[in-house]
């Protein structure tokens, strides 16, 4: 519950009243409060999560604009990613959001260190939002300090190989920044709870990727 509070604060200049109707969901974390799921802790919740995929909160990207901030999150877990632009609305930048994608890791690639899985993580988000970036310029941010001197080292590991080969095409247009993990509320609940790997997830096929933010506009 914490997490997915935290997760929804993050947009709280793109949701009217989140204050309110979260305020009965952090009741809940007082001392004094017996935690218990109301109905209208339920219909708060419920209301949150309404909020998240309508708009304004999702939009469509405008390629006109040459920056793209694209954040994400790694952990045992699972990974998680969200895309955001910078836009003009109503005559004031905003930073819009565009996509959302999660999965969760299997056992093998579960035991990776951290470092590695910030690099699988990125490979990952960079393949399933190809779509959004390729040809345009934008900035990866990160929890992890050692990335960036981590993907320009020479390295044996095959794994390594790999991603630095499949993120070699961005290297041009693509900046990663260090943001600290406890900043990443945004891609953090996306990883807590990733979504199974199997064909009923939208992210699982790059084709059905690509209607998520559309499907997400529609009313």
């Amino acid at each position: 519950m914490q997490s997915s509070l935290g997760f929804s604060s993050y947009y709280t200049k793109h949701i009217k009243t989140l204050a309110h109707i979260t305020s009965s969901l952090y009741k809940l974390f007082s001392k004094d409060i017996v935690f218990e799921i109301t109905k209208e802790r339920r219909d708060s919740y419920e209301r949150i999560k309404h909020e998240l995929n309508n708009a304004p909160v999702l939009s469509l990207p405008d390629f006109e604009l040459p920056i793209k901030f694209y954040r994400y999150s790694a952990c045992s877990q699972g990974l998680g990613a969200a895309l955001h632009q910078r836009q003009i609305v109503d005559g004031e930048p905003r930073e819009g959001d565009i996509c959302y994608i999660s999965r969760k890791l299997k056992d093998s690639k579960a035991r990776y260190g951290a470092t590695q899985t910030e690099c699988l993580c990125l490979v990952w988000a960079l393949e399933k939002l190809h779509y959004y970036l390729e040809g345009v310029v934008f900035e990866v941010y990160t929890g992890c300090t050692a990335l960036n001197s981590l993907l320009n080292m020479k390295t044996t590991n095959r794994h390594m190989l790999r991603w630095k080969i499949a993120i070699q095409k961005y290297r041009g247009n693509m900046t990663i920044r260090h943001k600290k993990g406890k900043r990443h509320t945004n891609s953090d609940g996306l990883r807590r709870w990733p979504l199974d790997n199997v064909k009923s997830n939208p992210a699982y096929d790059l084709k059905v990727a690509a209607k998520i933010p559309i499907y997400f506009m529609q009313k």
